[in-house]
C-alpha cells in the first residue's frame, strides 16, 4: 500500500487546506453577520471535508512506518488539530457577540498554522523546529 503514499498524502493535504480555508471563510462570514455559515449546508460540506482529512490521515497512519512518529510530533500535532476544531466549533456556534467570536476564530486559526507546521517538520516543536 506504500505505493499510493503520494496521492494519499497529495489528498490529505489538500483536505486540510480546504478545511482551514472553509473554516475561514465561515468564520469571516459569522462576524460580517450573516446566517448561512450555521446552516445545515455549511455543516455538510465541513463534515464531508473532515471526513477526507480524518479517511486519509488514516490511510497514512497506516502505510507509515511507525519510525517515523517516534519523537512524537503526531501527538503534538492532533492537540493542535482539537483546539482548532473544539475552536472554530465554538466561533461558530456560540451566539454571545463578534468579539468573543473573533478570538475563538483566531484561537482556531493559530491552532491550525500550528498544527501544520508541526506536520511539515515533523517535529514537536513545529515551526520552531527550524
Amino acid at each position: 500500500m506504500i505505493e499510493f503514499y503520494p496521492e494519499i498524502r497529495a489528498v490529505h493535504v489538500a483536505a486540510i487546506l480546504l478545511s482551514g480555508a472553509w473554516m475561514a471563510l465561515r468564520g469571516g462570514a459569522v462576524l460580517a453577520g450573516w446566517r448561512w455559515p450555521r446552516g445545515t449546508p455549511a455543516w455538510l460540506v465541513a463534515g464531508t471535508i473532515e471526513g477526507t482529512v480524518l479517511t486519509a490521515a488514516t490511510m497514512l497512519v497506516t502505510v507509515l512506518p511507525a519510525a517515523l512518529f517516534a519523537n512524537h510530533w503526531l501527538a503534538v500535532k492532533l492537540g493542535f488539530v482539537a483546539l482548532y476544531v473544539v475552536a472554530g466549533y465554538a466561533a461558530l456556534v456560540l451566539q454571545s457577540g463578534r468579539g468573543r467570536a473573533a478570538i475563538l476564530l483566531a484561537a482556531s486559526l493559530a491552532a491550525f498554522m500550528l498544527a501544520w507546521g508541526t506536520a511539515r517538520s515533523h517535529h514537536p516543536l513545529g515551526w520552531l523546529a527550524g
